[in-house]
C-alpha cells in the first residue's frame, strides 16, 4: 500500500495521511459532503454511513486518507459550508510538517491546532505572548483562553462522538491528489 501521491505537475510531493471523522451529519447533507470531499480528494468517497445514536436522525461515518501534505487543512476547509456537521479532521505529522487537528461543532465553530510527534496539541509561543499580553491588559484570567487554546470546548461537546465510532468498518482511501 503506497501513500505516495503526485502533483499536478507530475513531480512527486511529500505524503501524508490522517482520519475524516463526521460525527454527526442530517441524512438529506451525507451525500453533498461525499461529492465535496470526492472534488478536494480527487476520486469518488463511498462512505459507509451508519446511524448516530447520540443525535437521533443523523448519521456518522470515517475515513482514512493519504494524500498531499496540507491536504488535511482542504479537507476541513471543504466540510465548512455544512455548518450543521459536527467533524474532525486530522494530518499525521510528515517529514518537515507538523501534524494538523481540526474540529467543528454547530455551536463552537471551527478549531485548528498544530499537533505534535507525540499526538499532543502544540501551542506556539506566539500565540501563548499575545494571550499573555491581552489578559494582562484586561486583568483577566487566562484558563479560559488556554482552554480554547488547546481545543477543551470541542474535545468535551464531541467526547460522546467520539465513544460511538468505536467501529471497524473504516473506508481507506490511498493516492488522493
Amino acid at each position: 500500500m503506497s501513500a505516495v501521491s503526485y502533483s499536478r505537475d507530475g513531480s512527486e510531493s511529500t505524503p501524508s495521511r490522517g482520519v475524516v471523522f463526521i460525527h454527526s451529519c442530517p441524512n438529506p447533507i451525507a451525500p453533498h459532503l461525499e461529492w465535496a470531499l470526492a472534488k478536494v480528494l480527487g476520486t469518488d468517497v463511498p462512505m459507509e454511513w451508519m446511524p448516530q445514536l447520540v443525535v437521533p436522525g443523523q448519521l456518522r461515518s470515517q475515513i482514512i486518507w493519504a494524500g498531499k501534505q496540507g491536504m488535511g487543512a482542504r479537507i476541513a476547509s471543504s466540510l465548512l459550508a455544512f455548518g450543521q456537521v459536527r467533524y474532525e479532521v486530522t494530518e499525521d505529522p510528515s517529514a518537515g510538517h507538523e501534524g494538523e487537528r481540526f474540529a467543528a461543532t454547530p455551536e463552537l465553530g471551527l478549531f485548528r491546532a498544530s499537533i505534535g510527534v507525540h499526538g499532543d496539541v502544540m501551542v506556539h509561543e506566539d500565540r501563548l505572548r499575545s494571550l499573555l499580553v491581552q489578559s494582562t491588559a484586561t486583568g483577566e484570567s487566562v484558563t479560559e483562553d488556554i482552554r480554547r487554546l488547546i481545543g477543551q470546548p470541542w474535545d468535551e461537546e464531541l467526547e460522546a462522538f467520539r465513544i460511538a465510532h468505536s467501529d471497524p468498518n473504516i473506508r481507506v482511501l490511498h493516492n488522493v491528489s
